[in-house]
């Protein structure tokens, strides 16, 4: 049986706000949370960000559920372990020192790791100690496009719980297979299984995301439930996806960690949102081995610089698992052999200077799919999908 969703109109006027997450909550948990619980709350900090450019779970979001938690008399710590920049820099920009303060919450970034078995083709991971060792975890997603899975979600919002250099060693031990990255996420989401998960949709983001090149985008929405995979198929439905349009809902599927009852049953009135913003994700493992160079280099979609907007700052070059990008002096120089596709270099941009390119050859490409594709429906009567043309 898979968990009831929540769906639920609100805005980020706190006395609103406030009142909708503590409604939620109290229709989801059933005293999970009490006297003396230890309870982390996982937000989504990507980086030093504005709440306005939507790259990060609202810190009155973070402070309602804080308070719910307060009130139940929980020990209630709030952190995350970030992709790019300085924790102390990324809170102050977040407005989480200034929402949280004088609160009796430990705000601070996850440090510590041990190892635990997982139940896939990974063993051993390590994992955050303070996730593994917390009563409860409460995961605040933030509703927002990802150029590499589609859609970060509530389950994807785990890889936080990967502390520091480790996320762009796994990026480079999984490469440029996706449903493998998938599977890695949802073996995460199988050993922390957070007891609820809160998702800010109030100021989604749609387009490039899950960074700077991401376009917020007013949805007006929190989304909850105790199960993290019906959280990502509701969303996925309210897009007018397939459940298993998103790709770490089918590596569940496949490791048998979704229950016996796929459907999705929802609370609240789910909007219809067939127009959302969603990027085209390709896998670069297809084809014969011997041509896969030919296809990487003239097919294959690739990370690059606009050279007017970057500041070549180095973010991308510290980030990049690959190490597939340098920079000699005031230029980035690409190896596009060695890059693997993860497109951590565009999520962690602090300038929007980075982004997604497709070459010449895949665009006529995928224009000629298209047509083939319409035609054999017009032949046929079948329709061509939810998702929105490009």
């Amino acid at each position: 049986m898979m968990a009831k969703v929540i769906f639920k109109e609100s805005s980020y006027e706190y006395k609103v706000l406030r009142k909708d997450v503590q409604d939620t909550l109290e229709a989801l948990e059933h005293e999970t949370i009490s006297s003396g619980t230890k309870v982390l709350i996982k937000p989504n900090i990507l980086g030093p960000a504005h709440p306005d450019q939507a790259m990060t779970t609202h810190p009155l979001v973070v402070r309602a559920v804080a308070e719910y938690a307060l009130d139940k008399g929980a020990k209630v710590q709030v952190s995350d372990s970030m992709a790019m920049g300085i924790f102390s820099k990324a809170i102050k920009d977040c407005g989480y020192d200034e929402s949280l303060a004088e609160m009796h919450v430990k705000l601070s970034e996850l440090t510590g790791s041990r190892s635990v078995m997982t139940q896939g083709p990974f063993g051993t991971i390590e994992l955050s100690k303070e996730a593994l060792e917390a009563d409860v975890i409460v995961n605040l997603p933030k509703l927002k496009t990802h150029t590499q899975m589609a859609l970060t979600l509530a389950v994807k919002n785990l890889f936080g719980c990967v502390v520091g250099a480790r996320k762009p060693e796994w990026h480079f031990r999984v490469g440029e297979d996706k449903e493998l990255f998938a599977k890695l996420l949802v073996s995460i989401y199988g050993v922390l299984r957070p007891s609820i998960n809160l998702m800010d949709g109030i100021l989604a983001m749609e387009g490039t995301g899950p960074g700077t090149r991401g376009v917020p985008r007013h949805l007006g929405l929190i989304i909850a439930s105790t199960d993290a995979l019906s959280l990502d198929k509701a969303v996925c439905e309210m897009f007018g996806l397939d459940h298993y349009a998103l790709m770490t809902s089918s590596a569940a599927r496949e490791l048998c960690l979704e229950g016996d009852d796929p459907k999705v049953l929802t609370e609240g009135a789910m909007p219809g949102i067939k127009d959302f913003d969603i990027p085209e994700t390709t896998d670069l493992l297809f084809g014969p081995r011997f041509a896969r160079g030919f296809l990487r280099r003239h097919i294959a979609s690739r990370p690059v610089n606009l050279k007017d907007e970057c500041k070549y700052c180095n973010e991308c070059v510290g980030i990049c698992p690959a190490s597939a990008i340098t920079n000699p002096g005031e230029k980035l120089v690409f190896d596009y052999n060695k890059c693997i596709r993860c497109y951590c270099c565009v999520e962690v941009c602090p300038h929007a200077a980075m982004i997604k390119h497709d070459t010449l050859v895949k665009k006529m490409l995928g224009v000629f799919i298209e047509r083939r594709r319409r035609a054999m429906g017009e032949r046929t009567g079948i329709g061509h999908g939810c998702r929105k043309d490009k």
